[in-house]
Parts: C-alpha cells; sequence; structure tokens
C-alpha cells in the first residue's frame, strides 16, 4: 500500500514544551510512523525553548489574518533525527516562557483561544487544496483539544481525512459565545449537534462531532469515556460515535526508556542481570538523602501531585510508611496543599521519606531505576506512562485498575503468577484502607526474593514499544481517508 502524508498537529512536543503524556506521545509516534515509511510532518507553536533549539528554522509560507481574532503568522521548516517539524511562528501569540497554557498567575492566558483557534486553523489549511506548501496531505492528526477545531474547519471548508486524538477528557478548550465567529466558523456550525456546546464554543466537542474518526490513549479508557462518570459531559457523543472510535495504547520510547543503556544510571542492568539494580538504589538513596537501608523496599512516586493521581490516599497513610517498614521518594509539583503535606511527611521522617518538588527529567530515570516498587493509585488514567517505564526498569507498579493502567498492569495472585502474566500490583478501590493493604503486600512479596524476581522479569520482558500502536494508527487513518469516498 502507499505511503501517506500526515500532518501531526499538537500543543507540545518533548522534549522542548511537555506538561503531560501529548508532550511524549508527540515526540515518539510521528517518528514511529516515519520509520515505518509514511511522510509525516509535526506541526506545533515556535515557542522560545523551540526558537532556541533551531534558530536557523527557515520561512516556507506566511499567513494574513486568518479571522478576526487569528493574526498574520508565519511557517517555519526545520528537523530533528530525520523529522520534519513544521512551526508556527505568531510572536504575540507564543512568544511566552513557562507553562504553554497558563500564565504567571496560573491561570490560562485570556487568549487561548486565539492562540489555539490559529494552530487549528493552520492545520486545516495546510491539509486543504490551497495549501501553501507542495505537499497533499492524506489525514490531518489533531491531538486535544488545542487542535481539535481542525476537523471543524476541514468539515465546512473541505480538505483531508481527520482523525483527532483524545489524550485527556478533562480539558476541553470551552470559550464564550462570540469565539465561534471571531475564529471564522460558519453561522451555521453553532448547533448543538456541531461545535456549541452549553451555549459555548467547546474545541474538543468540535473535534469530537466532527472528525472523520477518533481515537484515544488505551482501549480501557476508549470504553470508560462513553461512560458518564468518566465522559466529563461528553460521553453521549462518545456513544453516538462509538463505531468510529478507537482505542489504541501509548507505547514508550525503548531507546530513551532502557535500563541496560541509560545514561542516568549509576550502573546498567537488564532482566537477566538484575543484581545490578540494586547499585541504582543505593545510588537514589545516597543522592536523595535517604538511609542506605538494604532490608527494606523503596516506594516511588513520579507524578503531578493532583486528586486525579490519587496521592491523597498516600498523604493520608504516609505516616505508616516508615514502620512498614519502607521508605518513600516522591519527585512532582501540583496541589499546594498536596506539595506542602508531603514536604511536612518528609520533614517528620527524615531518611525515610524524601520528597523533590519540580520536575527533572534525569531524576526520574534514575527513581524509576533505584527505586524497588512504583505508585500510581491514579483515580482516571488514560493511559499512564509511568506504569510502563516502571515495567522496563523491574520496579513492579502499583496501580488502580482505570485507563490504560488495566491494559498495562496484571496483579499478582497466585494464577497470574503460575501464567507469567503478573507483573505488579492493583488496588481493589480507591480507599486509603485498599492502598495501604496493598503496600503491605508489596513488602511481603519483595521479601520474598525468588518471587519478586520473577514478578520483575515479568515486567521486563512486556513490550510496549510504538511499533505496535504505530501500525494501529496506520490503519486508523486509512480508515479515516476511506470514509471521505
Amino acid at each position: 500500500m502507499k505511503p501517506l502524508s500526515i500532518l501531526f498537529a499538537t500543543s507540545e512536543m518533548a522534549p522542548w514544551v511537555k506538561t503531560g503524556g501529548l508532550g511524549d506521545v508527540a515526540a515518539a509516534l510521528p517518528a514511529a510512523l516515519r520509520r515505518a515509511g509514511h511522510d509525516i510532518r509535526v506541526l506545533l507553536p515556535y515557542y522560545p525553548a523551540l526558537k532556541t533549539a533551531f534558530p536557523q528554522a527557515t520561512v516556507v509560507a506566511e499567513f494574513h489574518a486568518l479571522a478576526p481574532a487569528l493574526p498574520a503568522a508565519r511557517l517555519l521548516a526545520a528537523e530533528t533525527d530525520g523529522l520534519p517539524l513544521l512551526l508556527l511562528d505568531c510572536p504575540e501569540l507564543y512568544e511566552r516562557p513557562g507553562n504553554p497554557y497558563l500564565g504567571p498567575d496560573g491561570l490560562d492566558w485570556p487568549d487561548n483561544a486565539s492562540r489555539f483557534g490559529l494552530l487549528s486553523r493552520v492545520a486545516a489549511r495546510l491539509g486543504q487544496a490551497d495549501s501553501p506548501l507542495a505537499w497533499a496531505v492524506d489525514v490531518v492528526h489533531a491531538n486535544d483539544w488545542q487542535t481539535a477545531l481542525a476537523p471543524a474547519f476541514l468539515h465546512y471548508e473541505g480538505g483531508a481525512a481527520s482523525v483527532v486524538t483524545v489524550h485527556n477528557i478533562a480539558f476541553q478548550g470551552c470559550f464564550a459565545k462570540p469565539v465561534h465567529a471571531a475564529l471564522g466558523l460558519p453561522e451555521d456550525a453553532w448547533r448543538f449537534d456541531r461545535v456549541e456546546y452549553h451555549d459555548q464554543l467547546s474545541f474538543l466537542k468540535a473535534g469530537l462531532q466532527l472528525a472523520s474518526l477518533i481515537s484515544t490513549v488505551s482501549p480501557t479508557y476508549a470504553r470508560e469515556i462513553q461512560d458518564e462518570h468518566f465522559g466529563y459531559g461528553l460521553a453521549a457523543l462518545l456513544r453516538h460515535r462509538a463505531a468510529d472510535l478507537r482505542g489504541i495504547l501509548n507505547g514508550v520510547d525503548t531507546d530513551l526508556w532502557n535500563p541496560a543503556s541509560d545514561p542516568a544510571l549509576a550502573e546498567h542492568y537488564a532482566a537477566n542481570r538484575l543484581a545490578a539494580k540494586r547499585s541504582n538504589k543505593t545510588a537514589l538513596q545516597r543522592e536523595m538523602g535517604l538511609a542506605e537501608s538494604a532490608d527494606r523496599p523503596l516506594f516511588a512516586v513520579i507524578s503531578r501531585l493532583t486528586l486525579q493521581k490519587g496521592l491523597d490516599l498516600l498523604l493520608t497513610v504516609g505516616d505508616g510508611i516508615p514502620q512498614l517498614p519502607a521508605q518513600l521518594v516522591v519527585l512532582g509539583s501540583g496541589d499546594k496543599v498536596m506539595e506542602a503535606g508531603f514536604q511536612a511527611l518528609a520533614e517528620r521522617f527524615p531518611g525515610q521519606i524524601a520528597v523533590k518538588l519540580g520536575f527533572d527529567e534525569q531524576l526520574a530515570h534514575r527513581i524509576e531505576a533505584g527505586a524497588d516498587c512504583f505508585l500510581m493509585p491514579s483515580r482516571f488514567e488514560p493511559c499512564g506512562l509511568n506504569q510502563m517505564y516502571s515495567l522496563r526498569y523491574g520496579t513492579p507498579p502499583v496501580v488502580r485498575a482505570t485507563g490504560g493502567l488495566a491494559d498495562t498492569v496484571v496483579d499478582l495472585d497466585e494464577h497470574t503468577l503460575a501464567d507469567k502474566t503478573a507483573n505488579g500490583f492493583v488496588l481493589p478501590d480507591e480507599t486509603p484502607h485498599a492502598l495501604w493493604q496493598t503496600m503491605e503486600r508489596v513488602c511481603s512479596a519483595w521479601h520474598d526474593k525468588r518471587l519478586w524476581l520473577r514478578l520483575q522479569q515479568n515486567g521486563m520482558r512486556c513490550d510496549f514499544s510504538w511499533k505496535h500502536a504505530a501500525n494501529e494508527y496506520i490503519q486508523l487513518y486509512r480508515d479515516a481517508i476511506a470514509t471521505q469516498h
């Protein structure tokens, strides 16, 4: 079959701009699709970090004001490891430091509708006959609300097939009614079965309604978001489009996340050389100011500190961790009350609990390698990547059976251990008591060295590479194109 021409539109791309899983996906999936022989180009804003990384990017197109709220912009071309980038340059919208969505006050930028309306509009234009590029796009792949308006423009103006991927349905890009006309959408798009959502314009709802096909980042999450509890008001629409919705489990970058070659680690190891993992535990304890104890398990958290991630449950039982006995290391930031709670735990139990607020990519790798067990008790988790990193690093995770966590982690019991599928621990419910009981179960298993080794090796044998996901996306694109004929 002939190779496809794919425009991948995103508001994030690691390592330059990342607030969550989307940044990782935007770095890895297009690269996997290109390795599979397809002509894919990534469109994203020319943020300051990208200007620093690609100062020699060349102008390939200019756009005059495309709508009242969409200022003039330029399109620049660059390349990273053979992957073409299309960088949307509009300094008045994108020349801002820090988080791509939030201002210094922690609130959404007031012009986010224009910032991501422009990104969506340009994505659609590149998929249309009047594209300024001599490149015929077969499919425009939009990601989350920030680019989900592109399928709406394509629907009304014609052009390539479109796919929208939901990475987290909780974020929907809702704006006041006047934004609809200001972004250049036609008057008849303002309908409940088009872009209108409770008298607002919802970027995400528009994409879910009008894209050729829809995907999300795990099979379980695809089912969950059709339920009112997880659908954040869009469950009925997703049930209506259930035949057009696919759940494709994210992969991980198996070159970047590889304990046999990871340059961040104190010592490399593999499934058949797990004794070397102990050196990473000692190094991590030393780095984080923990007692260098080999006789107790070390639990780890790398996360946004939010209720969604279930870390309030850990705070509730945190006082008991030194008495298990066990240790805990936390890396993350988020809710200020939760940050203060973890800092207070570290102050009460020096040498047993350590906390670093913020994010440090290299430290994250060392934590995955040095910890014995990874805690991820999320209330919902569209896909999750850290549980897959943990499995690759021989660090069995503790999770809730939700979203991609349910698709990747198999609870340890006598049956799953016998058939060699057990690779972690699953909470029976979302209560502090359930988390505590599961942590006790972890400690019991950890002290059985033969059992723990089998659990680690089961996880390390799992294949979470992007190759499988890339093949599923290729089929999704071909099916989306088929809907246009």
